[in-house]
């Protein structure tokens, strides 16, 4: 997946926003205001940090070089993947819509059923 892709992936989700609030050298992916997703265009290799739940976070860094702690980030619930082409675009997007989910699901339930509500 390049790093167009994950973008693209990004906001196709409902309710996505491109925001770029620590600079134009980070992108940041939102939901209801909430950050689920930040890219780094700039880095070669491209690399991005998205939520996850955290024994699985550590289950997939034990499985995937390319999945680290996340860097700048929480590291219990934030991961850092390397998008070098190595991992599958299919764990890529699941990974994606885990962390939306994961954000989605701490939402407050009124924004939840209002973003529900919007399709």
């Amino acid at each position: 997946m390049t790093l167009a892709d994950f973008c693209a992936h990004c906001l196709s989700l409902p309710h996505v926003e491109e925001t770029t609030p620590f600079g134009p050298d980070v992108l940041v992916y939102k939901v209801a205001g909430k950050m689920f997703a930040l890219a780094t265009p700039d880095d070669y290799p491209p690399s991005v940090n998205l939520k996850c739940e955290p024994e699985r976070a550590i289950e997939l860094r034990d499985r995937y070089e390319e999945i680290q702690p996340g860097y700048h980030m929480n590291k219990r619930h934030w991961n850092t993947v390397m998008l070098e082409g190595r991992l599958p675009e299919k764990l890529l997007k699941e990974l994606i819509h885990h962390s939306y989910e994961l954000v989605v699901a701490g939402l407050p339930k009124k924004t939840r059923e209002a973003l529900a509500a919007d399709g």
